[in-house]
């Protein structure tokens, strides 16, 4: 991956976002701090990261694609609201313990995995959905 300025000043905004964002939500931080980058290289430039183990997808549905940066922080797994996008990181020895035995009942060897749970959360549930 060549590494441009606007590369460069994409991945500092997105390691400086200490939450999951869009990319409506990385263009509003740079324009909030005068940095001149296009939507589509950002739209451009997050696959890239992604691909380059820097940053994590993270989809709520078929429609959005959050990200978060993976640079000092503990593996951890989402529940994830169908109905108003709110993302809850846990993580959960039980689980991970279980997913290393069913490797090793399959003599499979991982490399990363990525759980997501499906669902509505408290709020949304109080308010009468799903």
């Amino acid at each position: 991956m060549k590494f441009t300025k606007e590369r460069r000043i994409i991945l500092e905004s997105a390691f400086a976002t200490h939450r999951h964002f869009e990319v409506d939500d990385l263009l509003f931080q740079l324009r909030s701090n005068n940095k001149r980058v296009s939507k589509a290289t950002i739209y451009r430039t997050l696959p890239l990261l992604v691909r380059s183990g820097l940053l994590r997808e993270v989809h709520d549905d078929d429609k959005h694609t959050h990200y978060e940066h993976i640079y000092g922080h503990e593996h951890h797994d989402h529940l994830i609201c169908l109905n108003c996008g709110k993302i809850i990181e846990f993580g959960n020895p039980i689980i991970e313990s279980l997913q290393d035995e069913v490797c090793k009942q399959h003599e499979f060897t991982p490399v990363k995995h990525r759980y997501e749970i499906l669902g509505y959360c408290r709020e949304c549930v109080g308010k009468g959905h799903p």
